[in-house]
C-alpha cells in the first residue's frame, strides 16, 4: 500500500496564500511492482485557499494564474506568482442542484496572457418542467488590474436530453493537442439505457470542432446532427478525460456498486453501459460483467471498491520525474492522488498518495508542481511541491 497521511491544518481564508507555516510534508512509498519497489516521492503541501464546492482547476497557458470553479456558479483567480486574487466576473446562470452547477474550464494552448483569450466553460442548465442537461460555451476571457471577466459566452454545445435527474452530467472538457478538435464528456444522467441509443448523446465522448459543430470524421457523421458529434458511447459518469503525451485520450469513469473504470478511448468504440459493467446495481442487482459481452471495450483498469474519480491528469513536468508521462487520478472515496502506469492498452495502478479528504480536481502548474481541489464545502486548494 502507499502513503503519506497529512496531519491536520488550519483552515485560511479564500485566496491566501500558504506560508512556510501552512506547508506539511509527506513521502510517498509506492507499492510494489512485479516483485520491485519503485522509489518513493517525497513532497510539501501548501494550502492555498478555502473554496465553496470547487470543481475544476486550469492554469491559463502561458500564465501563472490559476482558475478555480464553484459549483453554485462563481469563479476564482490567483494569480500564483503574487497571490493576488482576481474576481471573474460574467459567469452564466447554472442549475445549481445535485451534482449540477459550474463545471469545467479549459483554455487553448496556443494562446498567451490574459487579455482577450478564449475560454471553455462547461455548466448545468434548466429546461422545461423541471428538467435539466449540461451545455458548454465559448467565451472571451480578459484580465485588467484585480479583474477578469468573460464576455461573449455563447453556448455551442448541449446535452440532447434534458431530464428529471440531477446527476451524471460529466460535462469535462479537453482540446485535443493540435488544437484542432474539443472533446467533452457527456454522462447517462442517471437514465441507463440511452448510452447504447446514439439518438441522443447521453453516455457519450463527442468530437467537435473547436466552434462546437460535428467533427469531420466522426463515425457517425452520416447519420444525423446528435449522432454526427458521437466518437464513443456506452460510457456512465466520465469524470476524468486527458490525452497522453503520445496523444492517445483516455477516460475515467464511475461504475454502480463498484466497477470505476480507466478506459483507452476509440473511435466508434462501445464501452456497454448499462449492459455490462464490472460493478452491480446500488440496489443489489446483478450487471453482466465485462468478460461476458465480447463486442464492448473492456477497462484497461477496474476497481472494487470504487475510486471514485474526479479528475484525469497526465503529467508531463520536471519537478517530479518518477511520475512525467503517467496519469495522475483525482480520487474522491481514494481521497487522493491515485498513480497509474500505462504500457499499451494496459495499465497499472503503482501507487495512492493520501490526502486525508475527497479530492475533486487536479492541475500541472507551469513550474511542474501539481495543484489540487478538495471536494465540498469549505474545499482547499493544495499546492504539492516536492520536498
Amino acid at each position: 500500500m502507499t502513503i503519506s497521511k497529512l496531519a491536520p491544518t488550519l483552515l485560511i481564508p479564500a485566496f491566501a496564500l500558504a506560508s512556510c507555516g501552512n506547508a506539511t510534508s509527506g513521502e510517498s512509498i509506492v507499492q510494489s511492482v512485479d516483485g520491485e519497489a519503485a522509489a518513493s516521492v517525497a513532497y510539501t503541501v501548501n494550502e492555498m485557499g478555502e473554496f465553496n464546492e470547487p470543481w475544476a482547476i486550469a492554469f491559463a497557458p502561458g500564465t501563472r494564474t490559476i482558475f478555480l470553479t464553484e459549483k453554485s456558479g462563481t469563479m476564482r483567480a490567483i494569480d500564483t506568482s503574487t497571490g493576488a486574487a482576481l474576481e471573474v466576473t460574467g459567469m452564466p446562470e447554472v442549475a445549481y442542484g445535485g451534482q449540477g452547477g459550474l463545471g469545467d474550464v479549459a483554455f487553448l494552448a496556443s494562446e498567451n496572457g490574459l487579455d482577450s483569450r478564449t475560454i471553455y466553460l462547461s455548466w448545468a442548465e434548466a429546461g422545461e418542467g423541471d428538467t435539466y442537461g449540461a451545455v458548454v460555451g465559448r467565451g472571451t476571457l480578459s484580465c485588467q488590474g484585480s479583474g477578469c471577466a468573460v464576455s461573449d459566452l455563447d453556448v455551442i454545445w448541449r446535452q440532447s436530453l434534458k431530464t428529471g435527474k440531477r446527476g451524471h452530467y460529466s460535462h469535462r472538457i479537453v482540446i485535443s493537442p493540435d488544437e484542432q478538435h474539443l472533446f467533452i464528456s457527456s454522462g447517462d444522467r442517471q437514465e441507463l439505457e440511452p448510452a447504447q441509443d446514439n439518438t441522443n448523446n447521453l453516455g457519450t465522448i463527442v468530437r467537435l470542432n473547436l466552434d462546437g459543430t460535428p467533427a469531420e470524421g466522426n463515425p457517425f457523421a452520416d447519420e444525423g446532427e446528435v449522432q454526427a458529434e458521437i466518437w464513443s458511447y456506452g460510457h456512465r459518469n466520465v469524470l476524468g478525460l486527458g490525452f497522453a503525451p503520445n496523444g492517445q485520450l483516455w477516460d475515467l469513469e464511475h461504475g454502480p456498486a463498484g466497477g470505476d473504470e480507466f478506459n483507452k478511448v476509440e473511435r466508434a468504440a462501445n464501452y456497454g453501459w448499462p449492459a455490462v459493467s464490472d460493478g452491480e446495481h446500488y440496489n443489489g442487482d446483478p450487471i453482466p460483467d465485462h468478460k461476458t459481452r465480447a463486442e464492448f471495450k473492456t477497462a484497461a483498469i477496474g476497481w472494487t471498491p470504487v475510486i471514485a474519480p474526479g479528475d484525469l491528469l497526465f503529467y508531463t513536468g520536471d519537478a517530479f520525474p518518477a511520475w512525467k508521462g503517467d496519469p495522475l487520478m483525482a480520487g474522491l472515496a481514494a481521497q487522493g492522488i491515485v498513480h497509474v502506469e500505462i504500457d499499451g492498452d494496459t495499465a497499472t495502478e503503482i501507487a495512492r498518495h493520501d490526502f486525508g479528504n475527497r479530492i475533486r480536481g487536479i492541475e500541472q502548474g507551469p513550474d511542474g508542481n501539481i495543484w489540487l481541489i478538495e471536494d465540498g464545502e469549505g474545499g482547499k486548494l493544495l499546492k504539492v511541491s516536492p520536498e
